[in-house]
C-alpha cells in the first residue's frame, strides 16, 4: 500500500494518531529546545511542519539526523498529528524520529557539488539550467500540479461529451500546416552523403520516403472522425522553426478534436465550453497554487479566469475586426504593426481587441484565405474560409480552428493552386470521395494553456523539459 501523501495528510483531524511523514526538507530552523522543519512531498503547494521538542528527549540517531538535515534532503519522520499552533495552518506533526533517507550538502563535500537550490530567491534562466530538479521549488511545482490538473480536466471533456481518443502518428510524411518546418527523420548515413556530395536516395531510407516528426495530427483525426464522429488527438507535436522567443517551441503537447457532421459555429460553441471548463476545474482544485501565481507572478490571473468562466464570447469576423484595428490605429493607438486587411493579426492586436473592443473573450471568424491553412473551408467570396480563433485578455489567441473542406473539387483546386501533390494526400481526399460529410475542428496548444493559467512569461517555464533551438539538454 502507498504512503499518505502531505496532502491528505494535512486534511485530518488533529487527533494524536501516529503518522510517517516522506518528502524532501524546506527548511530547518532552531529555537531554544525545539526544532522546526518543514517538508514537501509536491502533492500540494504547503509543506507540513514537523516540531521536534529536545526537552522531551531524543535518542541519539535522530540527533545525528537533524544535525546532518538540510534543505533539500529527503527525510521519513514519524510523530503524532497535533494541533498547530502557528497561523496558516491547522496539524503538525509532533516529531519523535527522523531518518534521514539522502543528504543535500549544502557546501561543496569531496564528489558531490553543494545542493544547489538552498533558500533563496533563483532567477528562472538559472531555474533552466537545472531543469532536472527546479521542480522542487514553489513555482514549478504548482506549474507541475496545474499542468497535471489541466491535463486531467481536458480528458474529462472530451470524455464527457462523446469524443474517442485517438494517437495519431508522430512520424508522418505529411505536412499538415503547409509551412514545411519541420523535423526530418531518417536513418540514412547523413556524414556519407555528404562527404558524396549525392542528393538523398529516400527510397533506400528506413519509410521509403522522406519523412518527419508531426506538425499536427489532425489530418489523421480527421480520418477517425469520418468513421467515429467525435474524436481528439493529444500528443506531442513539433515544428522547427528557429526562433528564439518566450512563445515558441520546437516540442509541445496539442490538443485537436475533430467532429462529423460539425460546422464552424459548432465548433465555436464547442472551443468555448471547452476554455470554461477546464479553467473551471483549474479555479476549483488548484486554489493554493493559483494563489500563489495570483501574488507573486502576475497579479489578477484569478479575476481574468474567473471573468473567462462567467463571460459570454464576442463574435466577430475578421473584418470587422480589422475595421475596429484601423480605427483605433487613425485614433493615436501605436500599434508595432500596422494593422490592414489580410494581414496576420499580432498580439498586440488581439490583446487590443479583447481588452478594449470586446472586454472579454472574442472569437474572430472568417480570415483571408491567404493566411489560412489549405484545407479550411472556403466562403462563398472567394476571399475567405470558414476559420476561427479564441482570443482571450492577456494573451491574444489561444485557440485556432476552422471547418474544413469537404468537397473534393474544391479542396483538389486549393492544393493544386498551392503547389501541393494531390498524390502525396491522396488518402486524405479519399475522406471526400466516400461519404463526405461536413466537419469542423480546432488545435490547442497545451503550454500556451498552461502559460495563460499561471501567467509564466516564458513557455520554457511550462513544460518539463523545454526543446527549443540549441537547447535539447536532459
Amino acid at each position: 500500500m502507498l504512503f499518505p501523501l502531505i496532502k491528505s495528510l494535512l486534511d485530518l483531524p488533529p487527533d494524536s494518531r501516529n503518522l510517517t511523514v516522506r518528502g524532501w526538507v524546506r527548511t530547518k530552523r532552531e529555537m531554544k529546545n525545539l526544532v522546526f522543519v518543514e517538508v514537501n512531498d509536491g502533492s500540494c503547494f504547503s509543506g507540513i511542519q514537523c516540531t521536534f521538542d529536545r526537552s522531551q528527549g531524543l535518542d541519539a540517531g535522530t540527533e545525528a539526523a537533524l544535525t546532518a538535515l538540510t534543505t533539500g534532503a529527503s527525510v521519513e519522520i514519524q510523530g503524532r498529528l497535533v494541533p498547530s499552533p502557528a497561523s496558516g495552518q491547522a496539524v503538525e506533526l509532533a516529531a519523535a524520529s527522523v531518518k534521514l533517507t539522502g543528504e543535500a550538502p549544502a557546501e561543496n563535500v569531496p564528489g558531490i557539488p553543494a545542493y544547489p537550490l538552498q533558500k533563496k530567491r533563483h532567477s528562472f534562466e538559472f531555474l533552466r539550467e537545472i531543469a532536472h530538479l527546479r521542480v522542487r521549488t514553489n513555482t514549478f511545482g504548482a506549474v507541475a500540479r496545474v499542468r497535471n490538473r489541466l491535463t486531467f480536466a481536458i480528458h474529462e471533456f472530451f470524455q464527457g461529451n462523446g469524443f474517442q481518443y485517438v494517437h495519431t502518428p508522430i512520424i508522418t510524411a505529411s505536412d499538415a500546416e503547409g509551412a514545411g518546418a519541420m523535423f526530418q527523420v531518417t536513418t540514412l548515413d547523413l556524414d556519407a552523403l555528404a562527404k558524396s556530395g549525392r542528393a538523398p536516395d529516400y527510397a533506400g531510407d528506413f519509410f521509403g520516403k522522406r519523412c518527419c516528426l508531426t506538425v499536427s495530427g489532425q489530418l489523421e483525426a480527421e480520418t477517425y472522425a469520418s468513421a467515429l464522429s467525435r474524436v481528439y488527438t493529444f500528443g506531442p507535436t513539433f515544428r522547427a522553426e528557429n526562433s528564439n522567443t518566450t512563445r515558441h517551441l520546437a516540442e509541445f503537447w496539442m490538443i485537436e478534436p475533430e467532429m462529423a457532421f460539425a460546422h464552424l459555429e459548432d465548433d465555436m460553441s464547442l472551443a468555448e465550453e471547452f476554455l470554461k471548463h477546464v479553467f473551471a476545474a483549474v479555479l476549483r482544485d488548484c486554489e493554493e497554487d493559483l494563489a500563489f501565481f495570483d501574488s507573486h507572478i502576475e497579479q489578477g490571473i484569478l479575476d481574468t479566469l474567473k471573468s473567462v468562466v462567467d463571460s459570454r464570447f464576442t463574435h466577430m469576423t475578421y473584418t470587422d475586426a480589422v475595421k475596429e484595428l484601423e480605427k483605433a490605429a487613425a485614433s493615436g493607438v501605436n500599434f508595432e504593426f500596422k494593422p490592414y486587411w489580410g494581414c496576420d493579426l499580432q498580439s498586440e492586436h488581439e490583446k487590443f481587441l479583447t481588452e478594449k473592443v470586446s472586454g472579454g473573450p472574442a472569437i474572430l471568424t472568417d480570415y483571408p484565405k491567404e493566411i489560412k491553412a489549405f484545407y479550411m473551408k472556403m466562403n462563398g467570396d472567394g476571399k475567405t474560409v470558414r476559420a476561427m480563433d479564441v482570443l482571450v485578455p492577456r494573451l491574444g489567441e489561444i485557440i485556432g480552428g476552422s471547418e474544413r473542406e469537404d468537397s473534393l473539387d474544391q479542396l483538389s483546386r486549393r492544393m493544386t493552386g498551392l503547389g501541393m501533390k494531390t498524390e502525396d494526400y491522396r488518402w486524405y481526399l479519399d475522406l471526400r470521395r466516400y461519404g463526405t460529410v461536413p466537419h469542423s475542428g480546432f488545435g490547442l496548444g497545451l503550454e500556451r494553456l498552461v502559460q495563460y493559467v499561471t501567467g509564466m512569461a516564458n513557455i520554457r517555464d511550462v513544460i518539463p523539459y523545454p526543446r527549443a533551438a540549441g537547447q535539447a539538454d536532459f
